[in-house]
């Protein structure tokens, strides 16, 4: 059996994203808290597979970990614009309005990287955008049908919409995983962004579906931390000999075709239901460094 909320109809979930690395680890933290759960076998652009999934599982709460953010990065959505349409509006689109037709609360896994620093945010100065904010930025294809997609589940009084930020979990050999990512490359920007710890964010998104929370929330650690503070961070737990090169936006946009988003995400929300959430640098260090860190051997 698996678990129950006060007493009530045990917890069932259904999981769309089972191939991806936030589908698959809800599904490792399921099987972890005894919580009974199925993948979606259906196509998020198709209802009636949609309604089939719901029908046959029969859950109490949908997760939609399912989207297009392009391989190896968001530059594969700037010449694949329709299929980015298709999964991250239509689909994402049809699933809410099916789950809402159901009486399901759908937990949508979203992304932050829809604003950018401005003049009433600036870079440094610790005022993040809150939930109710407009997304301001568009400077990449797959960023515009996010912002699109938010705009429209405000509609949606059954949606939980979580805004994940650069990604990381303790697994580092991930290459989603946004410390895997910046330790490989040649060069790195070194700008403080706001980042989600999945380690302690997504076993709040299991106790967020079981209060049944809608609305736009700010999923990420309170903070922000900088590229260069992540590696060095990196250096000092893991690999002292890391070394890494800086590069100006200006020199990054010679090697990519989309812009990136970056930007500081008001976290209070989040905190106020969720006390113990840990700033960043705090969860990076609880949940990534320290158990990954390497003794040195004298």
């Amino acid at each position: 059996m698996g678990q129950a909320v006060n007493g009530e109809t045990p917890l069932k979930f259904l999981i769309y994203g089972r191939t991806g690395w936030i589908g698959g680890l809800l599904g490792d933290i399921c099987k972890n808290q005894n919580i009974d759960f199925s993948y979606g076998q259906g196509r998020l652009e198709n209802r009636s597979q949609l309604e089939a999934d719901i029908a046959s599982v029969k859950p109490t709460h949908v997760f939609n970990a399912a989207g297009v953010t392009g391989r190896p990065n968001v530059d594969w959505c700037e010449s694949h614009k329709v299929e980015t349409i298709r999964t991250n509006v239509a689909g994402t689109l049809t699933l809410a309005d099916v789950c809402r037709d159901k009486g399901l609360v759908l937990i949508n896994y979203a992304t932050g990287c829809i604003f950018e620093y401005d003049d009433g945010h600036p870079l440094g100065s610790g005022v993040g955008f809150k939930e109710e904010d407009t997304p301001n930025f568009v400077g990449s294809f797959y960023s515009k049908t996010k912002a699109m997609i938010e705009e429209l589940l405000k509609n949606y009084e059954n949606v939980c919409t979580l805004r994940v930020r650069m990604p990381i979990s303790s697994d580092l050999t991930n290459p989603r995983n946004f410390i895997t990512k910046i330790t490989r490359y040649e060069k790195v920007v070194n700008i403080p962004n706001s980042m989600t710890i999945l380690d302690e964010l997504l076993p709040i998104s299991i106790e967020m579906a079981k209060r049944n929370l809608t609305g736009i929330w700010n999923y990420t650690n309170p903070g922000v931390v900088s590229h260069n503070e992540i590696l060095e961070m990196f250096r000092d737990y893991i690999d002292p000999s890391l070394s890494w090169k800086n590069f100006t936006l200006e020199e990054q946009a010679k090697v990519i075709v989309a812009p990136r988003s970056n930007n500081e995400l008001d976290a209070t929300k989040l905190k106020t239901e969720f006390p113990e959430l840990l700033s960043i640098k705090e969860s990076l260090i609880k949940y990534v460094f320290e158990p990954n860190k390497k003794t040195t051997k004298v």
